[in-house]
């Protein structure tokens, strides 16, 4: 059994770590229960670099024994948003899965436990939500580790949980954020997710949840069009200019935010039942999805884009509901790959305030017949076309005939 101490001869406990108010409370309360806390920043590309050195001085001031900021943007895009993208489905329709970091997060947590030869891992989660089943069951998936909650452990005593956070810090002489004792929210290259105030009581969000779009009002930008190139389902140029996963959703997300695009508010069917209401903006997520739909119509059979929706919506719950290392949803994501395949070119956007359509489609695999065109030409004539429709509604007209003729008796 692993059992490496820390500096203070206590056992080490690896934190999942934001810099948020729940992740800051862990490090002293950690401290407390008898563990030296080593705290780890998951770093997708979603914050900026100051952003990154005031969690990473955050976890100093705190007290955490050592602060690691791991890079997941390259696997976030490849494992996580690439296959969002194929798929196209967002969880109910509504909300696009922006939670999927987590798996991420826990795997990196086992690797750095086993660095510090530690079986001991801690999350911020709270026992009200979805993400402790996305990181307890990616992590029980991966070993055996005692998992640490301390959200989800003050809860039964304290009904005010955030306010009893805010209090534990301030007693200990740790200040608390104006936005995050009023907020939570989460952050990573998927999009950006927000609760709590007024979001959670129903109500109309404020003014200051906008963090990554502008409010409306405020937007006052001229209308463009970008031209985003596929190949296989996966986006690889912006413009006519080659670019990464991670750089290219950095640049929609800023851009896009300019236009106020990808914001929502969502109000989902938790796992252990209880309705959950967020903000949420995906502004790169949002453009990738039109765009990809667009080619995938042009160039996707008919039974191909009929059942595919099948698929997506079955993956997009699995992700969802904490099943990560559930092998369904690896033999889904292989044939959602295996339907990419020729939907590759170049689909065009209309963007302007609130709104992003896909204007146009340029693919050698659109599916076009070269004799025949939708409503302007056909390489058949009057009697096969109406031959067709004979043979086509025979079953619905011998029905009609023979409940005529049974309604006349």
């Amino acid at each position: 059994m692993k059992n490496n101490l820390g500096i203070n001869n206590k056992p080490l406990v690896i934190l999942a770590f934001s810099g948020g108010l729940d992740t800051s409370f862990c490090v002293p309360y950690l401290q407390e229960q008898g563990y030296d806390v080593v705290t780890m920043f998951a770093d997708s590309g979603g914050l900026s670099v100051a952003e990154n050195a005031d969690i990473a001085a955050r976890s100093k001031q705190l007290g955490a024994l050592a602060h690691h900021c791991v890079n997941i943007g390259q696997d976030l895009f490849d494992d996580v948003i690439t296959p969002l993208i194929r798929a196209g489905y967002w969880y109910q329709q509504r909300y696009p899965l922006l939670c999927s970091d987590r798996y991420l997060i826990a795997g990196n947590l086992i690797k750095l436990a086993e660095q510090y030869n530690t079986q001991h891992v801690a999350h911020g989660c709270t026992g009200m939500g979805n993400d402790q089943l996305r990181l307890d069951l990616s992590i029980r998936a991966l070993g055996r580790y005692s998992i640490h909650a301390p959200i989800r452990e003050i809860q039964a005593q304290h009904q005010q949980v955030r306010a009893y956070e805010q209090t534990y810090l301030q007693q200990r002489g740790f200040s608390v954020g104006q936005r995050e004792s009023r907020y939570t929210i989460n952050e990573n290259l998927l999009g950006l997710t927000l609760s709590g105030a007024e979001v959670d009581q129903w109500q109309a969000p404020g003014p200051e949840s906008y963090v990554w779009t502008k409010p409306p009002h405020k937007i006052k930008i001229a209308p463009q069009q970008l031209a985003i190139t596929f190949t296989a389902g996966v986006p690889i140029a912006l413009n006519g200019e080659p670019v990464g996963g991670v750089s290219l959703m950095q640049v929609l997300n800023s851009q896009l935010g300019e236009y106020g695009i990808g914001r929502g508010v969502y109000t989902g069917d938790t796992t252990i039942g209880l309705k959950g209401r967020i903000v949420f903006e995906a502004p790169a997520l949002t453009a990738l999805t039109i765009a990809h739909k667009a080619l995938e119509e042009a160039t996707l059979t008919q039974a191909q884009n009929d059942f595919k929706p099948n698929i997506a919506k079955r993956w997009a719950e699995l992700v969802y509901h904490g099943a990560w290392y559930e092998p369904l949803r690896q033999n889904l994501q292989t044939m959602l790959e295996s339907l990419q395949q020729h939907v590759t070119g170049t689909v065009t956007l209309a963007v302007s305030p609130g709104q992003v359509h896909a204007v146009a489609v340029d693919s050698a695999n659109c599916i076009q017949n070269n004799d025949a065109q939708y409503a302007q030409q056909a390489a058949w004539g009057q009697l096969e076309a109406e031959g067709f429709i004979r043979l086509h509604g025979q079953s619905l007209v011998t029905w009609s005939d023979l409940h005529t003729r049974l309604d006349k008796l």
